[in-house]
């Protein structure tokens, strides 16, 4: 893992302005109870390569995405730590730029220069290692609530309206009471908040028969006009709609389509 965080900063010095100095890495990750132990890692490796590591504990895939173009917030490149829907016992890293998630080839070639830097120049075990601490979940909900604020011309456009989430004890449950709550729903009912990296009650996975059982039964009992499911890194959802009917992948995409469009 720390060859690849000092592989990926060298990949990003080479793709930022030369004046991007020193260069800024964040890092986040889901509940998975392996965490703490990779980001120890992916942090020794960008120090190592000579860049600064912001930590932004529990989050969001989408959120580490928007901390490379939020002003005021803006970092050089993002460091995810999930294996999305995958079991409890997997991992992975998701990389950003301000252009975007990383393609194929741009991994392999952090993969091939970690490779290259294991055999020429190991990483030392007593690099300094500084990680700043940033609650930048609250300025990414707060962008959330602010658009949507903006797009209704209220101030609470959910007043009036029950909305339950499902966050399968991954890194969801921010989204009741730091976006749903400040724009009035009510989110009594809403199931499996905090976070618990062994997913004790349901793997989080909108495409799981079982996540969507649980959501559209938390949804019905609650009486709630929407239930939300997630996964575990929040960049996948599905909803339940008050009769109990799942819309879930091309549906729910069909559905947002068609709302645009009215």
């Amino acid at each position: 893992m720390a060859l690849i965080g000092a592989s990926f900063a060298e990949w990003l010095r080479g793709k930022v302005s030369a004046s991007s100095s020193p260069l800024s890495v964040s890092i986040g990750h889901d509940s998975r109870v392996s965490a703490p132990q990779m980001k120890a890692a992916v942090a020794h490796g960008l120090c190592a390569a000579g860049a600064t590591v912001t930590d932004f504990g529990l989050a969001s895939t989408p959120a580490m995405f928007m901390s490379t173009i939020t002003e005021g917030h803006r970092y050089d490149g993002a460091i995810m730590l999930t294996a999305s829907h995958l079991p409890f016992n997997r991992n992975g890293l998701k990389f950003f730029t301000a252009a975007g998630g990383l393609e194929s080839k741009d991994i392999a070639e952090i993969l091939s220069g970690a490779s290259r830097r294991e055999a020429e120049s190991p990483i030392p075990a007593d690099v300094a290692v500084s990680i700043a601490q940033v609650d930048f979940m609250s300025v990414y909900a707060g962008q959330l609530v602010s658009a949507i604020r903006t797009a209704t011309s209220l101030e609470q456009p959910l007043s009036g309206f029950k909305i339950i989430v499902d966050a399968g004890n991954g890194a969801g449950g921010f989204f009741v009471g730091k976006v749903l709550v400040p724009l009035g729903a009510d989110t009594t009912g809403s199931q499996f908040l905090e976070p618990d990296g062994l997913f004790p009650n349901h793997v989080p996975n909108p495409e799981a028969k079982e996540a969507m059982e649980a959501a559209r039964t938390a949804t019905l009992a609650a009486k709630a006009d929407l239930g939300i499911v997630f996964d575990t890194d929040v960049d996948r959802a599905a909803v339940v709609d008050p009769q109990g009917n799942e819309i879930n992948r091309d549906r729910l995409i069909a559905l947002l389509a068609g709302a645009h469009l009215i």
